[in-house]
């Protein structure tokens, strides 16, 4: 199938070089999220509290 075993061998390596990177990175991706999705969640919950405390203050205005 290839002219000579240098080529093949060199194809090899550089799928087998791919397929490493692409395990890295799904690793890195995994380790990393929990991290990116505890912030994500703390900072939704202070909006949520922001716009409560906002509600709040303009209820108490409007009663006003």
């Amino acid at each position: 199938m290839c002219g000579n075993s240098y080529s093949c061998h060199g194809t090899g390596v550089f799928l087998m070089g791919a397929v490493a990177g692409m395990a890295a990175g799904a690793a890195m991706s995994a380790v990393m999220t929990p991290s990116s999705t505890r912030h994500m969640k703390r900072t939704a919950h202070k909006a949520a509290r922001r716009v409560n405390e906002a509600i709040d203050h303009l209820a108490d205005a409007m009663d006003m």
